[in-house]
């Protein structure tokens, strides 16, 4: 099961990447209030199981993918089909 885990700066946390985007999107011309740059981590999970796949990878980032204190994640479930998701703001 592939699991998509979107990680962002907790709000309250300084973002220069987030900060300079929204200048430079500022500059070109784009009227944005807040701008947040977090990544991407695409996982392939062994299971065909959505409730063990989500332990799996909830495990995943609170161990390795995330840093829980200036960080959050959402993780998205793509099966058969279906979507689930799980936030951890």
């Amino acid at each position: 099961m592939r699991a998509t885990v979107l990680v962002r700066p907790k709000p309250g946390i300084l973002d220069p990447q987030g900060q300079a985007v929204e200048s430079s999107l500022r500059h070109l011309g784009f009227e944005v209030s807040d701008a947040r740059v977090g990544r991407l981590v695409d996982v392939d999970v062994p299971t065909d199981d959505r409730t063990e796949a989500l332990a799996q990878v909830e495990r995943m980032c609170e161990q390795l993918l995330t840093n829980p204190l200036i960080e959050s994640y959402t993780v998205y479930l793509n099966g058969d089909g279906d979507s689930a998701e799980l936030e951890n703001a």
